[in-house]
């Protein structure tokens, strides 16, 4: 799947949103990607978790793993397109961890899926609490990279399309300065 056409499946879903954002890193944004709409098409999800378990059919995954919320659909369908297992992580006292009876076998290789990455905050949360629990985290994939290629999450990292869209700090942001108020449509309340 090309990039460009990852776009356009967003902005046709009216899921590339204009305005001022507070994203889940607590960084403001004028462009929100709103991936529960892309992905609300049960289609579109499976033709996305295709494109991205594709990159990764020769590397014997046997388990995938996605931070709630945002990443549940996607990596459901990578790991169904790749024949793997399926879990996610969800915050619990602030931290990311393994809840409602999942468990990793020791070693066992694993992909971390997540709709969009900006910092890589959840996917790297989701990597150091599988780490912990014994798994082989090999690498994690997005639908769309808004870091810029520059989110570390200790492991390689793909996605199918980039998006460079500047995020600042809200001390930095200039429709902040304006007095514009800034909306907080994402999954995750800090």
């Amino acid at each position: 799947m090309q990039a460009e056409a990852v776009i356009e499946s967003f902005k046709r879903a009216g899921a590339l949103l204009e305005g001022h954002f507070v994203l889940s890193s607590g960084l403001h944004s004028t462009k929100y990607l709103q991936c529960a709409l892309v992905l609300q098409d049960p289609v579109r999800a499976e033709e996305l978790g295709r494109a991205l378990a594709a990159l990764f059919q020769d590397q014997n995954i046997q388990l995938v793993a996605a931070p709630a919320i945002g990443g549940l659909i996607i990596g459901h369908e990578v790991a169904r397109a790749l024949g793997a297992r399926f879990l996610w992580t969800e915050r619990e006292g602030g931290q990311m961890t393994l809840r409602r009876g999942f468990s990793v076998a020791s070693g066992e290789r694993t992909l971390v899926v997540e709709d969009v990455v900006t910092t890589g905050g959840s996917t790297r949360e989701t990597i150091e609490a599988l780490n912990a629990a014994g798994a082989n985290v090999i690498a994690a994939a997005s639908i769309i990279d808004r870091s810029s290629g520059t989110a570390d999450v200790g492991v390689p990292r793909i996605a199918l399309a980039a998006l460079e869209v500047m995020s600042v700090e809200p001390s930095a942001c200039e429709l902040c300065k304006r007095g514009e108020a800034a909306v907080k449509p994402g999954s995750r309340k800090q």
